[in-house]
C-alpha cells in the first residue's frame, strides 16, 4: 500500500489502493462493485479480484484434508466389483438349500434320476511301487490309476504320459500322503507314470518311474468315475441337486439340459477368485453350490460330476477359447454321441457347451463366438 503526501502535509492512501480496498470489503458483504468506476481509465470495475496466492494454498490444503479424513467412507460407499443379478442369487440360494428340492408338485419323468456314484478301489493285486510312492493299477481297465506318495518331500509332483503321447501334469498329496485317483483317458495302450520330488526351486528329480500297459473294457468308464479334480460321492449336495434336477426327465438329454440350464442361472463369475487363483487348483463342487460362485473350472467341474452321477459320460475339458486359458464339457448322449456343445440344437448342429460363457455372455454374442467350435482348442482332458 502507498501513502503520499498531501499538500497539507497529511498522508492518504493512493485512489488504486482505496478501490482495492472497498472491492474487499464489498464481495465479503455479498455486494456488487459494478456501480464503482475508474475515472482515469473510462472502464466499469466489475471484475472480482481473483485469490492471492495464499488463499488458493489454504483452499487446496483444506481440500486433500476432506479427502483423506473421508477417503475409508469413499471406498465402502463405491460399489466393487460386478453386481450380482438378483435372479441368480435367489436361484443360487435355492440351490444350496436342500429344502428346496421339492418334487412332490413335479411329474416323474420316465428315466431313472438315482443317482450312481461309482466308487474307485486301490485292490492291491496289480502294484508298483518304492519306497517313495505306490501306483495300484488293479482297476486299470477301468480307466484309472491310485496313486499315493510315501516319501517326506513337500512338494511332489505326478506325470502320466498316454499313448497320445499328451502329458499331464498333477500336483501329488503329501505329508504322509493319501490315495488319490487320477483317470487313463488315452484309452488302451501304455502309460508313463512319473513321480518327481522338489529338490530346489524348480528343480525336480524323479522319485518313481513306471511303464503300465491298459486295456480299458468301456471307453466311457474313464469319464463316469471320480477323480483328483472331478471329484465327488452319494453325500456331496450337487449331487442331491442333481437327482432333483433330473426328476423330470424322459431322456439324458433332458438331464444334461435341465442340469445346464440351472448353473448358468445360478452361479456368478468369482472375479476375485480368478485374479488370485493358484496353480493347481481343484474346485470343491459343494463349496462351489453354497457360495454359488466361482471360475471357469467350477463351472466345468460341478456340472461334470452332476452329469456323472446321473450316469452320463462326460468330459471336463481344458484348453483354449480363443486366446484365454479355459475349461469346459463335453458329454456322451446315447444315439447322437459326444456333443461337444451347449444345450442349443437346430436340428442339424450343436454348439459348445460351456457353462460359464453362457451365464457371463450375451447369448448371441456367445452363439457367434462359439461357432462351430473353431475358437475352442482342447489342450486336457479329466
Amino acid at each position: 500500500m502507498n501513502f503520499i503526501k498531501s499538500r497539507k502535509n497529511k498522508f492518504h492512501i493512493s485512489d488504486t489502493d482505496a478501490t482495492s480496498i472497498l472491492f474487499d470489503v464489498l464481495h465479503s458483504a455479498g455486494k456488487g462493485a459494478c456501480f464503482l468506476s475508474d475515472e482515469n481509465a473510462g472502464k466499469m470495475l466489475c471484475a472480482k479480484r481473483r485469490p492471492d496466492h495464499y488463499t488458493v494454498s489454504i483452499l487446496i490444503s483444506i481440500a486433500l484434508l476432506v479427502i483423506v479424513i473421508f477417503f475409508p467412507v469413499f471406498l465402502f460407499a463405491l460399489p466393487s466389483g460386478p453386481v450380482i443379478d438378483p435372479d441368480k442369487e435367489r436361484a443360487a440360494k435355492a440351490m444350496a438349500n436342500r429344502a428346496s428340492y421339492d418334487v412332490t408338485t413335479l411329474t416323474k419323468g420316465l428315466r431313472d434320476n438315482t443317482p450312481v456314484c461309482l466308487h474307485p478301489l486301490a485292490g492291491g493285486k496289480v502294484v508298483y511301487k518304492n519306497d517313495l510312492a505306490i501306483v495300484d493299477a488293479t482297476n486299470a481297465s477301468d480307466g484309472y490309476l491310485v496313486i499315493r506318495y510315501t516319501g517326506d518331500s513337500n512338494k511332489v509332483k505326478l506325470r502320466i504320459t498316454g499313448p497320445d503321447e499328451i502329458v499331464y501334469t498333477y500336483n501329488l498329496a503329501t505329508g504322509g500322503g493319501k490315495n488319490e485317483v487320477f483317470p487313463l483317458q488315452a484309452g488302451n495302450g501304455t502309460y508313463l507314470v512319473c513321480v518327481y520330488e522338489n529338490l530346489v526351486a524348480t528343480q525336480y528329480v524323479t522319485a518313481f518311474s513306471q511303464k503300465i500297459d491298459v486295456n480299458i473294457n468301456d471307453e466311457f468308464l474313464p469319464f463316469l468315475y471320480p477323480n483328483q479334480y472331478v471329484n465327488f460321492d452319494e453325500g456331496n449336495q450337487a449331487i442331491a441337486y442333481s437327482e432333483y434336477l433330473s426328476y423330470t426327465a424322459n431322456h439324458d438329454l433332458d438331464v444334461v439340459s435341465s442340469v445346464y440350464n440351472a448353473i448358468i442361472s445360478s452361479l456368478s463369475y468369482d472375479y476375485e477368485e480368478a485374479e488370485s487363483v493358484q496353480s493347481g487348483y481343484i474346485p470343491d463342487i459343494d463349496e462351489v453350490i453354497t457360495t454359488g460362485k466361482g471360475i471357469c473350472l467350477d463351472y466345468a467341474v460341478l456340472m461334470t460330476a452332476m452329469l456323472r452321477s446321473q450316469k452320463i459320460p462326460t468330459r471336463m475339458e481344458v484348453g483354449y477359447a480363443g486366446t484365454a486359458y479355459h475349461a469346459w464339457i463335453s458329454t456322451y448322449i446315447t444315439d447322437i454321441g459326444w456333443i461337444n456343445g451347449m444345450i442349443r440344437f437346430d436340428g442339424k448342429e450343436w454348439s459348445l457347451m460351456d457353462p460359464t460363457f453362457a451365464s457371463t455372455t450375451e447369448k448371441e454374442k456367445l452363439a457367434n463366438f462359439i461357432g462351430d467350435g473353431e475358437n475352442y482348442k482342447t489342450k486336457y482332458i479329466y
